[in-house]
């Protein structure tokens, strides 16, 4: 049994322990917590239930599968107690959260396991699964794909380093996929291209295509171990390590055309494949080999653990029973998650800066709320975090990266509005047929629509990146809006840049924009103490 330790780590004496309930098994793992973070198995035990077998047909847990479980379950819950663990989390992921019988099979668990079942959304499986890869490898600098493949689902992350860029979920599962087109030596012919042209059709329509070509694709769940355990074997390396375990999308294929060809019985007799997963092993190689295609990745990397170690670093983590440095404030949260994104901070902070300014000169005549400050001076620090990604559609793909960041302090409510206003700091005004904007409320798309007007002005104050503006007073006249710009020289690139990104904020409050420096010299170093600059009109924004 492998054991996650750390040599040098002394046990803090808090012990931890996860149950996952998957489609095709559950599994428990009981830690101990390390310093560092980390954590020392203390046991594992894996029983492949079955649970989904037929939710792909009659929309429910099976019944046979349900007693199984339950009485897995009841046998998890005496090694917990025996262990005398001090935090237990149970999840469940696909098959009870879309089962019909799901809500019944919770109950069951509690009144008869003394289990509480925290059915998980396919996001938070997601994340789960990428923190447990962020924590194993160092993704500096590495454009990556996470294929987390279950019975009855896989998710997929597309990430820059440690910043997720999209998570996309869907129903392609090893244990669905078998039921729907076999398992036996029928996927050696027509079976099997109707099972690639589903899985194609399916990844199609739930994902799209990156901006990056991932370098690498990390796989996490049974079939990625099952598949590195057999090319080991067929390589005289089973003494390797599993994870971190390299494979050529060539091998996958060359495997899969292979077992495909096996009846079910002659599989069982591969080596480095487990005889329960002879039936479900071609189907779940099928989904390897058409995400690596869809995403054009030829190498893969198998990780070992998965949504129950992100579990478990997770639970140390909001338990605080680590000597790590502790949670930030909102402040540093946003600090941490822009470098890590290469943004310039001192430009961010300026036009967050001058965006408050604005703004609150705009509360009272405009009849906004005061609160909005806050989110909006977040969308200015972070607007440019999608650099990280592509220069060119940055603000698109800072959308992404905001919605995905988990930032501290900010409710999912909140990351959504932060997000399409950074998302509109630049580029084409918000339109109904984007997405993001659409999805918003009436009042929340108007809300967006000032936010991003202010922060465009803002961002131009700043264009020469030189920190030159000291600070912007604003005069809201019956027919026009007039910004006092205060510099001690003429900010001439950045007066430049406010000009030409006056649209949307005309748009967002009826009124159009003049924009004026005004000279804050001492009197001797000047000839004139007050003097304008006129704004000169333009409609092109950068």
């Amino acid at each position: 049994m492998e054991k996650m330790q750390t040599v040098l780590s002394r046990s803090l004496g808090h012990r931890l322990a996860a149950i996952d309930i998957g489609t095709n098994s559950i599994r428990l793992i009981v830690a101990e917590a390390l310093r560092g973070g980390n954590y020392r198995v203390l046991d594992e035990e894996k029983e492949p239930t079955r649970l989904g077998r037929t939710l792909g047909t009659t929309g429910r847990l099976d019944n046979k599968a349900v007693e199984h479980s339950l009485e897995s379950l009841r046998r998890m819950k005496q090694i917990v107690d025996g262990f005398q663990v001090d935090q237990l989390q149970v999840i469940a992921t696909c098959a009870v959260r879309e089962a019909k019988n799901g809500k019944e099979f919770c109950l069951r668990a509690r009144e008869e396991a003394g289990v509480d079942i925290r059915v998980i959304s396919a996001l938070r499986e997601a994340r789960l699964a990428f923190y447990s890869v962020q924590r194993s490898f160092d993704l500096t600098g590495r454009n990556l794909g996470l294929a987390d493949i279950g019975g009855g689902s896989t998710e997929i992350v597309l990430a820059s380093g440690s910043v997720i860029e999209a998570i996309y979920t869907t129903s392609l599962g090893a244990v669905r996929l078998s039921e729907l087109f076999g398992s036996g030596q029928g996927l050696a012919g027509e079976d099997f291209e109707r099972m690639v042209r589903h899985v194609d059709k399916h990844l199609k329509k739930r994902t799209k295509k990156s901006n990056f070509v991932p370098h690498i694709l990390f796989g996490s769940g049974g079939t990625f171990t099952s598949l590195a355990s057999m090319v080991m074997a067929s390589r005289g390396q089973s003494d390797l390590p599993l994870r971190g375990y390299q494979i050529s999308r060539a091998d996958v294929r060359h495997l899969l055309d292979r077992l495909r060809k096996l009846s079910e019985k002659a599989r069982c007799s591969v080596p480095g494949l487990n005889p329960d997963r002879a039936d479900i092993i071609v189907a779940g190689l099928c989904i390897i080999d058409r995400i690596m295609r869809r995403f054009k990745i030829n190498l893969l990397q198998v990780h070992n653990r998965g949504v129950r170690d992100g579990l478990l670093l997770s639970m140390i983590d909001d338990a605080n029973i680590t000597d790590k440095p502790v949670a930030q404030d909102e402040d540093a949260s946003i600090d941490q998650f822009a470098l890590k994104c290469g943004t310039d901070l001192r430009h961010g902070r300026q036009v967050a800066r001058l965006a408050g300014i604005i703004f609150d000169q705009l509360v009272e005549p405009f009849s906004l709320d005061p609160d909005d400050r806050r989110l909006l001076e977040a969308s200015a620090r972070l607007q440019d975090v999608g650099y990280l990604i592509d220069y060119d559609r940055h603000h698109k793909h800072s959308y992404h990266l905001i919605i995905n960041s988990h930032l501290p302090g900010f409710g999912i409510g909140e990351l959504e509005l932060i997000a399409n206003v950074a998302r509109y700091h630049r580029g084409a005004d918000p339109k109904l047929k984007h997405s993001n904007f659409q999805q918003l409320s009436q009042a929340d798309k108007q809300r967006v629509r000032q936010m991003a007007g202010v922060l465009r002005i803002s961002g131009g104050l700043d264009r020469s990146h030189t920190q030159q503006v000291n600070n912007a007073r604003v005069v809201v006249g019956e027919h026009e809006v007039e910004i006092f710009i205060e510099a001690k020289n003429v900010p001439e690139v950045d007066l430049w840049g406010a000009r030409r990104r006056t649209g949307l904020f005309e748009k967002a409050f009826g009124k159009p924009v003049v924009i004026d420096w005004v000279d804050v010299r001492p009197a001797d170093e000047s000839s004139e103490t007050i003097k304008k600059i006129k704004a000169g009109k333009g409609s092109t924004e950068s």
